[in-house]
């Protein structure tokens, strides 16, 4: 398989097998004019597998979405066919617009222009809970 290198672009590395194209489609990289490659299962040293994300235009991302789904990722900046710069990630403290409030009964089920804030409460299990209605945030049943 040959997949063409990177001039400009984000390479995102280490990226937990299958969790891909969760970051695909949160950053909503479909509706966007730019190549992307989506490589999935990639052989790893330190893990069995891995995923890989290639996108081939500098542009915004939003590096809290990639840390919610994937805390452990590596982001490789590429400007002119050389990385500039290797960032590593945290969860976030605080979730803006990442996701929905799954309670039907949240303020934010009715005020539609609330934004959907959840906060970090327990870093070690990855918990999120929403800022209004302390509803936990369910990381594999979460809305965006």
């Amino acid at each position: 398989m040959n997949i063409d290198t990177i001039k400009n672009g984000y390479v995102i590395d280490h990226i937990t097998a299958g969790n891909a194209i969760k970051i695909y489609r949160l950053l909503n990289l479909e509706k966007l004019d730019l190549v992307v490659a989506l490589i999935t299962n990639v052989k790893s040293n330190k893990t069995k597998t891995k995923d890989l994300l290639k996108i081939g235009k500098l542009i915004d991302i939003d590096l809290d979405k990639i840390a919610f789904i994937d805390p452990d990722v590596t982001i490789n900046i590429v400007k002119n066919n050389k990385i500039i710069e290797k960032k590593k990630l945290e969860l976030p403290e605080r979730l803006i617009n990442v996701c929905k409030c799954n309670n039907p009964r949240c303020i934010t089920s009715t005020e539609r222009n609330l934004d959907q804030i959840f906060n970090l409460t327990d870093k070690e299990n990855k918990v999120y809970r929403c800022n209004y209605c302390e509803m936990m945030l369910e990381k594999d049943k979460f809305l965006y």
